[in-house]
């Protein structure tokens, strides 16, 4: 199952992560869908009922766009039908939170918006899940194995970029374009997203009012690694590929789609803190490793120490910084504090959008 995610970059950092090539093999970036780039909030520790970065085909917005043609939204985690009769969705009697691929053709709720070809991609930093340990669960966070690239090549894109920014004009054309069609843009050398496969609905009061777009992750058996921490895990998408097929309904039909749906040994995780147990607990902690073992000295795993460069990072495009691992943490719990109330006020103030946590 899947019931906590991060996604800590910002509405235009999510844009550039997630590129796409379409049919024509030209690289597109997608565009926020109106309005939706602010109705997203980066958070530590994102649990169901919240928005979240979701990326589909523009047809389901707008019929005369290509049905390869991809966007962001911001929905909300949890699926409310759009048969569903109440005037407050929170009535809903069973959770949607997440949808098990196995049955998904045997409940009307799932069923209905799949064959409709509703089909999203969930976008977040990874997400979170409990091993079971007695009484006790431990927290692990699980995500996509990062490339050297992560800390070191970001320094030289940021300097880069800042060489450029007096260039406002430039700059103005650039945020205004729906689409980066060029070839010689620079790739997005942050953070690698989680893609995860979803299902997607629309639904409106009985009484009338706003639409309401909500989506549900897809899960599958748990990989051979993972199955130690629980038994299901989200069905994963690995590439450009999978993600292209699995948005493009006009091409790949519903029952092909769920052939890519599959367990896949490709990610990889490190324990957290019990501070991401509770869902109000949203700062750079939550994601921090830990050492499961207080007497012996943490060994990180190649992955958590891309992560860690990259969350320490200073830069606009890293505010996801995080406070020294270790001894010194234990040793002087008030000098942590400061810096973590210090690195979240600069992730906060590291763009001119000022996103906020949720």
């Amino acid at each position: 199952m899947c019931g906590r995610t991060a996604c800590t970059l910002a509405p235009d950092e999510v844009s550039r992560a997630c590129t796409y090539r379409n049919r024509g093999g030209q690289r597109r970036q997608p565009r926020w869908k109106d309005g939706d780039a602010d109705k997203y909030r980066p958070s530590y520790n994102k649990s169901p009922q919240s928005n979240s970065p979701v990326l589909l085909s523009q047809r389901h917005f707008d019929q005369s766009a290509p049905v390869d043609e991809c966007v962001l939204a911001s929905m909300q985690w949890g699926l409310v039908p759009n048969w569903f009769k109440e005037n407050d969705p929170k009535k809903m009697q069973y959770s949607t939170n997440n949808c098990r691929s196995e049955t998904i053709l045997e409940k009307k709720t799932y069923k209905d918006p799949l064959l409709k070809g509703q089909r999203c991609v969930i976008l977040a930093d990874g997400f979170y899940e409990w091993r079971r340990q007695g009484k006790d669960k431990q927290p692990f966070f699980i995500y996509f194995p990062q490339s050297t690239g992560v800390g070191a090549k970001q320094e030289t894109e940021d300097e880069s970029q800042s060489s450029a920014s007096n260039d406002q004009e430039r700059s103005k054309e650039t945020m205004s374009n729906k689409f980066k069609d060029t070839e010689t843009e620079a790739e997005w050398t942050g953070w690698r997203l989680l893609t995860m496969a979803g299902l997607f609905d629309c639904w409106t009061s009985p009484g009338g009012g706003e639409r309401l777009y909500t989506y549900t992750v897809i899960t599958v058996n748990a990989s051979s690694n993972l199955e130690g921490i629980h038994d299901r895990m989200p069905a994963i998408l690995d590439g450009e590929e999978e993600v292209r097929k699995w948005l493009d309904f006009g091409e790949i039909k519903s029952l092909d789609a769920l052939k890519l749906l599959q367990s896949k040994n490709i990610l990889t995780y490190h324990p957290v803190s019990s501070l991401v147990n509770n869902s109000r607990n949203n700062t750079a902690e939550c994601l921090q490793p830990v050492c499961l073992d207080r007497k012996k000295e943490p060994v990180p795993t190649a992955s958590s120490k891309m992560m860690m460069s990259w969350l320490k990072g200073g830069s606009p495009q890293k505010r996801k910084d995080i406070v020294e691992t270790g001894k010194e943490q234990i040793k002087d719990k008030s000098e942590t504090e400061a810096k973590r109330a210090g690195l979240i006020d600069q992730w906060l103030h590291g763009t001119s959008k000022k996103p906020k946590v949720q």
